[in-house]
């Protein structure tokens, strides 16, 4: 089975163009986190969310959130459908054949791949574009500066990962999530 960072490499270069696009990774915003977020030019966003099992993806639905002024407590999907979302459009990337398409609400863009382990191409399928659930843009929605500093922040606990220094720092750095 081909894992989720290979999946979203192979998706990314196959579909984003880095040039005209923000193309994001497991972005965490507030309490909302996207597998892959692309901001296209004109500030359209649109989410990518990977399954890879049946039972994740029935997960995905049972996903609350809270509003942080009310209180008042949601489910993801109805959030989305209803238009009351940062993203424009919101898709899913799953296998081949894993959930029958009519469980999958219309709003949902869905695009399935077919991975093959022996020459290791990953094939995908475009099933259902997204409905746009609202056009109001991308930057108009979060603070920009913030998120800019949140993905600097982010980009350097990477790199401190990837050069296995983080265990070595004495007093490491508190952030959110660890």
């Amino acid at each position: 089975m081909i894992k989720a960072e290979e999946l979203t490499y192979n998706f990314i270069n196959q579909f984003c163009d880095f040039e005209k696009d923000l193309v994001l990774t497991n972005h965490f915003h507030s309490d909302w986190e996207a597998d892959i977020l692309v901001v296209n030019e004109g500030g359209c966003s649109h989410e990518f969310e990977i399954k890879l099992s049946k039972s994740d993806f029935k997960n995905d639905f049972k996903k609350h959130y809270q509003n942080a002024k009310t209180k008042e407590k949601f489910l993801k999907h109805d959030k989305i459908s209803c238009g009351d979302y940062l993203c424009n459009q919101f898709s899913f990337l799953l296998p081949m054949g894993m959930v029958d398409h009519d469980k999958i609400p219309e709003h949902c863009g869905i695009i399935e791949f077919d991975h093959n382990p022996d020459n290791w191409t990953t094939v995908f399928h475009e099933i259902r574009k997204p409905r746009k659930v609202h056009g109001e843009s991308f930057w108009n929605l979060v603070d920009k500066d913030l998120m800019l500093r949140m993905i600097a922040r982010n980009y350097y606990f990477k790199k401190l990962e990837l050069k296995g220094k983080w265990d070595e720092l004495i007093l490491p750095p508190k952030y959110p999530g660890q």
